[in-house]
């Protein structure tokens, strides 16, 4: 998905590229680990100075060929997670480093202690044979605010596969 565009002056984040302004994207990859409890799988903390937008998130696996329904959870935490740290790819490679970096009680993939949950935003139910895609819209929009977290969670244990997950974010 290509950052939307329009015509304003810059704001902190923004960067002005062919006589546009645009927002910086930046994806948080879990690429195929072995999951099989109740995980937080990626969270992303929003810099102290600037908020942040939901894009899109992704959750699938490749092992099983098992048809089993699954639980995942995009929610708020008030408390991070401890996570291996994971650096946002910018999806555009001249844009600027993202700054919502990686770290333990940053942004990160596959928690080793939980954190403190927070309000639940998206909570679905998927096959685990498709997997499952949610894309923002203006009508589901969540915004991160400055220094807040936002986590891919499976709040039940799923059934052991090696998971792939993505989280994409648009830092404002």
């Amino acid at each position: 998905m290509q950052a939307r565009l329009h015509r304003s002056h810059p704001g902190p984040k923004e960067s002005t590229k062919e006589g546009f302004n645009y927002m910086a994207i930046y994806t948080i990859n879990h690429n195929g680990v072995v999951v099989a409890t109740a995980i937080t799988i990626i969270q992303y903390k929003a810099g102290a100075a600037n908020k942040a937008r939901v894009v899109r998130f992704s959750i699938g696996q490749g092992l099983s060929e098992t048809s089993t329904m699954e639980q995942i959870q995009l929610l708020r935490k008030s408390a991070a997670a401890t996570v291996t740290s994971f650096t946002p790819i910018e999806n555009d490679p001249d844009g600027p480093a993202a700054f919502g970096v990686g770290g333990t009680a940053a942004t990160g993939i596959t928690a080793t202690v939980e954190g403190t949950d927070g309000d639940i935003l998206v909570n679905e139910s998927f096959n685990i044979l498709n997997g499952y895609t949610w894309v923002r819209s203006d009508a589901n929009e969540i915004v991160i605010p400055a220094g807040g977290i936002i986590a891919l969670k499976f709040p039940v244990a799923p059934a052991s596969a090696t998971w792939r997950a993505s989280l994409v974010i648009e830092e404002i």
